[in-house]
């Protein structure tokens, strides 16, 4: 057995939010999920995925993103993440603070 480092890498990433909600469609190149896609959603008070009903009273934005390890959810407030390989993936606020920091 031996111990590894990760090797230092300079990712992409922003924050799901409703104000960089445009943003973020031309980052993650937004559309549906059946076309393989990064697909915006609604989440209920719990961060689960509701339909959109049409009605207006949705207020918790979350993106569902396809990975090579199955569908998964950014909630309001988490970072999507463009790795080395162009692959997105989410990573909550907490994780991401404590694994990265900006590079200027």
């Amino acid at each position: 057995m031996g111990f590894y480092r990760k090797k230092p890498v300079v990712i992409e990433a922003m924050r799901l939010e409703w104000a960089t909600w445009n943003e973020m469609c031309n980052f993650a190149g937004v559309g549906k999920v059946a076309d393989g896609k990064p697909e915006g959603c609604y989440l209920d008070e719990q961060g689960l995925v509701i339909p959109d009903d049409g009605s207006d009273g949705h207020d918790r934005i979350g993106l569902l993103i396809p990975t090579l390890e199955g569908l998964m959810v950014a909630r309001g407030g988490d970072w999507v993440i463009r790795g080395v390989k162009g692959e997105l993936s989410p990573c909550r606020n907490d994780v991401f603070a404590q694994t990265y920091e900006e590079v200027t």
